[in-house]
């Protein structure tokens, strides 16, 4: 899908429960909610009705200061029955650590592990009465430095038995209800987008004022929603904008224990991390504060890719996109490219998206629950009768037509392209253009146009050695090279 931007000021590229948890509901009054720039207190509700101007994000992989409300996991575990994880657990998790760190302290073990030193020192201390790890001396000539601890052949022998049942090495995982807890206190529900949110959030965008009015109660209504029309208006670049209109920081895990299997949950390419004030406590350090997610699937997305993963050499799980996105924004762009048939995936997603939660099944045969709690957007050149029956279409609550541009949209966005790329508007040549090609020919319309049009210029006026210009003889030189419709657009 084309980006479709009035100016160079565009940001780089990047269905929920019906009904609120309990834990929700507080964080709605503000208990379990800290806005970024008030103390610290779970005592004095939030003020939800205040209007926070966000700053313009950076690149995806750059830490980001606060605008909006700070939802933090539980504080750091003091003892290993807190990390809701069993001892024996940690015990064959650290044995793996350690042979593959070799000699280690407990500081450098905590950091691995994302767990308080002084839990991992309970830890050591019961794999030193199980004769698992011995100390090695003092980590420096400090008297105050940590020990070191190494494994003793039978921790070695321990470590490769953990070994054979998964090979995860990394940050502790958390268990599956405060997960689900965690995922219900910042569930995507309690976060309101205003008016003045939405405008900014697509204001590097062409698009008419009904247009933005659908999408604002879309964005807030807790269902999902298709956007439809023309190739090249722009429907991918207003799903991420909505995405991103959104201002919470959100804390996911590192990873997730169901039973005795991992899934490994936190995603560096998809997961915006948010940079806290250095006064901010962090509470479980197994969490990571981010922004909320948008995830983008297109034609490559094949039914089996919703379940989860199974690393068979490495023996643990991969989350699939779908959950990565939960409290934020996923995007099925091009839909009806993929593999499978539009219905096949909303039979897929009839439940998810009706009930708010979805079934997931682990290797063994093993079915649980997760929240379904995002914004699903279904982005597709077809028209809504195309992609299913109606009972699978009733669970697509909007269904928003993006609309070709308006001649004066056209322009409007064919200036801005010109003045990026430093090419003079011509105004009369452009008359005549759009009456040759859009009115008298009957093509259709596209936001698309103006930059390829321009691009296919550039290239030609380096080879010809000349001044690029936004001239008649240029511009259908470049017209050869568009993909255009002739087909009208239908509601």
């Amino acid at each position: 899908m084309k980006l479709f931007f009035k100016s160079s000021d565009a940001p780089a590229s990047g269905s929920r429960s019906q009904t609120p948890a309990p834990e929700a509901e507080a964080a709605r009054s503000g208990d379990m909610a800290i806005s970024a720039d008030t103390a610290l207190s779970t005592d004095e509700p939030i003020a939800t009705d205040e209007v926070i101007t966000p700053p313009a994000r950076p690149e995806p992989s750059a830490a980001t200061p606060l605008a909006g409300r700070l939802f933090l996991p539980a504080p750091s575990p003091k003892t290993v029955e807190e990390t809701g994880l069993s001892e024996s657990f940690l015990i064959n998790h650290l044995c793996k650590v350690m042979h593959a760190g070799g000699t280690l302290t407990p500081a450098q073990i905590a950091d691995v592990v994302k767990l308080p030193k002084l839990v991992c020192r309970q830890i050591i201390k019961q794999m030193t009465a199980l004769m698992l790890v011995e100390a090695q001396g003092l980590d420096s000539a400090d008297i105050k430095s940590d020990i070191r601890y190494t494994l003793t052949n039978l921790g070695k022998a321990w470590a490769l038995d953990a070994l054979n049942v998964s090979q995860y090495i990394g940050p502790a995982p958390v268990t599956l209800d405060a997960f689900e807890a965690q995922i219900r206190r910042q569930s995507i529900n309690h976060e309101e987008i205003h008016r003045s949110e939405l405008d900014l959030a697509l204001s590097h965008l062409v698009i008419p004022d009904i247009l933005k009015a659908q999408l604002g109660p879309a964005a807030n209504s807790g269902r999902s929603m298709l956007l439809y029309g023309e190739p090249g208006n722009g429907k991918t670049s207003l799903a991420e904008a909505l995405g991103k209109s959104f201002r919470d920081v959100v804390s996911f895990p590192h990873a997730i224990l169901v039973g005795h299997q991992i899934i490994r949950f936190h995603d560096e390419t998809l997961h915006q991390a948010a940079e806290l004030p250095e006064d901010q406590p962090r509470g479980d350090m197994r969490w990571v504060p981010c922004h909320r997610p948008v995830v983008i699937a297109g034609g490559e997305l094949m039914l089996h890719m919703l379940d989860l993963s199974f690393e068979h050499t490495a023996r643990f799980y991969e989350a699939p996109m779908h959950l990565k996105a939960l409290g934020g924004v996923f995007v099925l762009d091009d839909f009806g490219r993929q593999a499978e048939p539009p219905q096949a995936y909303l039979n897929r997603w009839i439940v998810p998206l009706e009930k708010g939660f979805d079934i997931l099944s682990l290797h063994t045969g093993k079915k649980f629950s997760v929240p379904f709690d995002q914004l699903v957007v279904f982005s597709s050149n077809m028209m809504p009768e195309e992609m299913g029956d109606d009972a699978a279409l009733r669970r697509i609550y909007f269904k928003i037509h993006v609309p070709s541009p308006s001649k004066d949209d056209y322009f409007q966005i064919f200036r801005s392209a010109c003045h990026d790329v430093g090419i003079a508007w011509e105004p009369e040549v452009m008359e005549r253009f759009y009456e040759d090609k859009y009115e008298t020919a009957g093509f259709v319309t596209s936001g698309a146009h103006p930059g390829f049009l321009l691009r296919h210029i550039l290239a030609a006026c380096r080879y010809l050695e000349r001044e690029p210009v936004l001239s008649l003889d240029l511009l259908e030189l470049a017209w050869r090279n568009v993909a255009a419709s002739k087909r009208r657009d239908r509601r």
